[in-house]
């Protein structure tokens, strides 16, 4: 029996923000950093900060596009022992707290190492994950990810990048649910000091889809939120966040509460 994502944590948050005329902001946390331990208090904080959906980066050896922050930040988690059973574990532990949408970005490879697409998706689904990014699956390798995702009314988004065709950027969105992911720049993961000029592009894809668009790469500051937010429909942080947490970590700083005022800065560019 297939479900759909109708009843979705995440459908419902962005159908209730167009409704409102509102943008969403989708911070991005690595899953063991700077601690397991931290976790579910990090993802507390981010949540009544102003996030409608917290991205959780599960920690791989070999991050696919994440720029130098985010794959020092899992290389980081991994050495301190962090793995998707214990990322799993956190987000059960504090679920029950959280209003946000938690979205899992996964390596298909770990995905396979925990029983496959659809015992993962149950997994998921068990400890309150809500959806999938899959990066590093192609338009041709998607369909048992995406099922397995439907089959427990999770949502599976996957990328668009920059380069990729219309008619390819129309199918990939037609395999996806929740939200489509439109990356800004060609590239890896990193902040950046200006805006990505992304206007056109999601015009374009407004053409194709009716799913909220979320961009991400390169979008650091407020401005760059308020930027991007003009035309799509959500704006992702990674690196920057990362970054403030490990900055926090040097200089001795609290990096709950760094968290907190980055994320609360940023939301600030939601208008």
């Amino acid at each position: 029996m297939t479900n759909t994502t109708a009843h979705n944590r995440i459908t419902a948050i962005f159908d209730n923000l167009r409704n409102e005329g509102k943008r969403a902001l989708m911070p991005f946390l690595v899953g063991g950093h700077p601690s397991m331990e931290l976790l579910p208090e990090m993802l507390r904080t981010i949540d009544a900060a102003g996030a409608s959906v917290i991205e959780i980066g599960f920690p791989f050896s070999d991050p696919i596009a994440d720029g130098p922050v985010i794959a020092a930040a899992m290389y980081n988690a991994l050495q301190a022992g962090a793995s998707a059973d214990s990322v799993l574990e956190s987000v059960a532990s504090c679920r029950a707290d959280i209003d946000a949408g938690l979205v899992a970005m996964i390596s298909v490879s770990l995905v396979y190492r925990m029983g496959g697409p659809e015992a993962f998706a149950k997994r998921a689904k068990d400890a309150g994950i809500d959806g999938f990014i899959f990066p590093d699956v192609t338009l041709e390798q998607a369909d048992p990810y995406v099922d397995a995702c439907a089959e427990y009314g999770l949502c599976a988004s996957l990328l668009v990048a920059p380069t990729t065709p219309i008619e390819r950027a129309k199918a990939i969105a037609e395999k996806c649910s929740g939200f489509v992911y439109v990356i800004a720049r060609a590239g890896i993961t990193g902040a950046s000091d200006e805006a990505p000029e992304i206007e056109e592009r999601i015009t374009q894809l407004r053409l194709v889809t009716d799913l909220p668009l979320a961009v991400g790469f390169g979008i650091s500051t407020p401005d760059h939120v308020r930027s991007v937010t003009r035309s799509a429909d959500a704006a992702i942080v990674g690196s920057a966040l990362v970054r403030e947490i490990d900055r926090a970590g040097r200089d001795g700083v609290d990096a709950i509460e760094a968290a907190r005022r980055f994320v609360f800065t940023l939301a600030e560019g939601l208008g």
